[in-house]
């Protein structure tokens, strides 16, 4: 839908006093009037550079054609006139233009660098030019001009190439798109230049605030193209959030920029598919490095809450229950890094195995090897006796021997838990650790109140499962606390996903699957990552979803996920888990989230906690979530 074309494309850079050449000049005027006849059947909007005399000025422009129009003209602000560049010899900077319009092939045409371009039927859709020298300097133009609107910076360069340059020109567009919450393309002269003094690489990028889309070869000796897509509402969504950005565009004086206005005419009704991969783990990296980062960085901010609430708490114990899953276990290896640097006695963290009616061998097992091997006061507690006691308090079927295994029943045994270990805290002067992660937040899989839902403090409470399992794996790999609990951590990565609250005959191993219930969480933290941190539509949510899950080829995997545990959805498959989601997220569970326990916020991908990235009504409704997923997401 947009493409652009090195700075004086249509001309050559390398021209030196030849641009004073009037045939040159007319010359150029000759083949922009070709490219705007030809340009009347085809789709996208296009950028030349090309020089241009107005009133015995010469301006290094970029003009802009759509549909065998010409849209507008932007001259060049910044004119280098340093080491090898002399472009005030030739050019007159764009800052001169007395001229809101000019003449060009009998046309008249907006002229000037405070144009923003906009699609009439893509609201987001809106563009602003600078040209190769702009973006350089301390202020570049591109400032303002997404403060006044463009979501997209087009920058058509010539800039030659000498040792270490191209490293610094990823950095000038990573660090701008950032800053403006935009997309910067930047295209750069190639072989056709003259090599008289200099030399060219013909590269050329995509940044979408900040990141990397596509990127040329540099030095091919043929043309080439550099494609991708760009999500604007993406962008859109971070300004509206970065209300900093919004002040910046309220102090300056934003009332000369012009809107100038052309319809796209896209086919919306096909689906061209995506050019970019969508990582299917928005909160785990693919890349080795990157993850080593992450996890080190998502480990050490978890301890680091932790010691802080210990020192200003002034106590030195905590309490914790085991279960032999991967949240409980998560907690327990930060608490336990938590007192080492604490240099308090591991014995200091009391944890207890808790086992009711439905607790598996493996996990009792497993819980009971991971308390031991770390060195911490390891203790069982039967909370048969205790939830009995209360089902037959309130005169529950079970305790009149029916098999009623309800949610009461599933309740009393999680309340009785947390109950006890409250107590235990008060009755040792320590600390209750939490264990319940971002995941079960987003949706309300946890019990309110005296339940796995509150705890004094939560090292866990935005990190989500899919990352937890990778931070588990990271301490195991690095034998942090030594090879034996290196191994019951890796048991603890092969245990299912279970609350183990409603017994079955066969107790060797869980037999409640909590992903039956509520869904794959591989897919619900996706779900979670694009509606709470880019409050993405939820159709949308689903087009990404299928993008990412549809086959192998989608995208990359995070390390160690292996072949058996690769899966792959189909369109009716993430509609319905999203639609689950949707239902628990606005609907039945914000009530937990608007009183959950301090905890550490880990990741950019943002925590629920109401005192931090999200703020909600607890009685909302999810009728315009789910409606809008029915209308536009088919079956």
């Amino acid at each position: 839908s947009l493409v652009l074309f090195p700075e004086l494309s249509l001309s050559g850079y390398s021209l030196d006093d030849l641009f004073f050449q009037d045939a040159l000049l007319e010359a150029c005027e000759d083949a922009l009037d070709l490219i705007l006849k030809k340009s009347k059947k085809l789709h996208p909007v296009i950028l030349i550079g090309m020089p241009l005399c107005i009133r015995s000025r010469i301006y290094n422009v970029a003009v802009v054609l759509h549909k065998g129009a010409i849209l507008g003209i932007v001259p060049k602000l910044y004119l280098p006139n340093y080491r090898e560049f002399y472009e005030r010899r030739q050019f007159s900077s764009g800052f001169d233009n007395q001229n809101d319009e000019v003449s060009m092939l009998g046309y008249s045409v907006p002229f000037g660098a405070n144009l923003i371009f906009q699609a009439d039927d893509f609201k987001d859709f809106t563009f602003g030019i600078e040209i190769c020298e702009d973006l350089w300097v301390p202020t570049p133009p591109s400032n303002h001009l997404t403060m006044a609107g463009a979501h997209i910076i087009a920058n058509l360069s010539a800039s030659n190439i000498t040792v270490g340059k191209s490293d610094y020109r990823h950095k000038l567009c990573s660090v701008q798109s950032a800053r403006t919450y935009s997309a910067y393309l930047y295209c750069a002269a190639g072989r056709g230049e003259s090599t008289t003094d200099l030399a060219w690489d013909g590269h050329s990028m995509i940044y979408e605030n900040g990141k990397l889309l596509a990127e040329s070869e540099r030095f091919l000796l043929n043309q080439h193209v550099t494609i991708a897509d760009i999500d604007l509402e993406k962008l859109r969504q971070e300004r509206m959030r970065h209300t900093t950005f919004l002040d910046c565009s309220t102090q300056e004086k934003l009332d000369s920029y012009r809107s100038i206005n052309f319809t796209l005419k896209a086919n919306k009704e096909k689906d061209f598919g995506l050019l970019r991969l969508v990582d299917r783990f928005p909160y785990v990296p693919n890349n080795p490095e990157k993850l080593h980062e992450t996890c080190f960085e998502a480990y050490n901010i978890q301890v680091s809450g932790l010691v802080k609430r210990l020192q200003s708490s002034g106590l030195d114990k905590i309490v914790i229950g085991i279960s032999g899953g991967l949240d409980s276990t998560q907690a327990l290896l930060v608490a336990v890094q938590a007192f080492d640097e604490l240099e308090i006695d591991r014995k200091n963290i009391l944890a207890y195995t808790l086992p009711a009616f439905a607790t598996s061998k493996s996990t009792h097992k497993t819980a009971y090897a991971l308390m031991v091997t770390l060195g911490v006061s390891a203790q069982e507690i039967d909370m048969v006796p205790q939830s009995e006691q209360m089902l037959k308090d309130i005169n529950h079927s079970y305790s009149r021997g029916e098999k009623l295994y309800d949610i009461t029943f599933e309740n009393v045994q999680a309340g009785a838990r947390t109950s006890l270990l409250f107590r235990l805290a008060n009755q040792n002067n320590a600390l209750v650790l939490g264990t319940g992660d971002l995941s079960e937040l987003a949706l309300g899989w946890c019990t309110y109140g005296v339940g796995d839902h509150m705890s004094h403090y939560n090292v866990n409470a935005s990190v989500s499962k899919t990352l937890i399992q990778h931070l588990i794996r990271w301490v195991a790999q690095a034998h942090r606390f030594g090879e034996e609990v290196s191994k019951v951590l890796l048991d603890v990565l092969e245990t299912e996903i279970s609350p183990e609250l409603i017994p079955s005959d066969d107790l060797t191993k869980p037999t409640q699957h909590t992903q039956d219930f509520i869904g794959p969480y591989e897919l619900q933290d996706f779900n979670l990552y694009y509606i709470s941190r880019f409050s993405f539509r939820p159709s949308k949510v689903a087009f990404l979803a299928y993008h990412a899950w549809k086959d192998k080829e989608a995208g990359m995997w995070p390390p160690n996920i292996s072949e058996k545990n690769r899966n792959f959805y189909d369109m009716p498959i993430i509609k319905k888990w999203l639609g689950i989601f949707l239902w628990r997220f606005f609907k039945t569970s914000q009530f937990k989230r608007s009183a959950i326990p301090n905890g550490p916020k880990i990741s950019s991908g943002g925590s629920l906690s109401p005192r931090g990235d999200w703020r909600a009504p607890s009685d909302n409704s999810a009728d315009i979530w789910i409606e809008e997923l029915e209308k536009n997401v088919p079956e």
